[in-house]
């Protein structure tokens, strides 16, 4: 297996077609296309935090999905690391935390990332991409 990195993310985000990176106010990296954003790159939250510890977790990524059983399949999948918390109940998204993202391949990697982009463009950049 190829792991993902965070390195990953970025490239493959930022490859995506009508996609802006831009900076939020504490230096995390947002990736939208046509103004929603589909990768996020979160500042430590209270609701993303160590068991063991009560720490925040300072590199927690979201990614938007397509529906709520995509969010479920992934984040109910022993296999994989994505989780969700109270918060994001009813919010088409999952989180990753960066320090797991070598659990997961660069391919499922890329697959997450394209499936965030299609969550979010619109169906005329949807439909175009996926002729491509």
């Amino acid at each position: 297996m190829n792991p993902a990195r965070v390195e990953d993310v970025h490239a493959l985000a930022a490859a995506m077609p009508h996609v802006t990176a831009l900076e939020g106010p504490k230096g995390n990296t947002v990736y939208q296309v046509g103004g929603k954003s589909f990768v996020f790159f979160r500042t430590p939250q209270p609701d993303a935090r160590d068991p063991e510890t009560g720490e925040k977790y300072p590199d927690v990524i979201m990614f938007w999905v397509e529906s709520e059983e995509d969010k479920d399949a992934l984040v109910h999948d022993a296999s994989t690391p994505f989780f969700t918390t109270p918060r994001f109940d009813g919010h088409l998204s999952v989180l990753l935390r960066a320090a797991h993202l070598d659990r997961i391949s660069r391919e499922e990697l890329t697959e997450i990332v394209q499936d965030a982009w299609l969550a979010r463009a619109s169906n005329r950049r949807r439909e175009k991409w996926l002729e491509g």
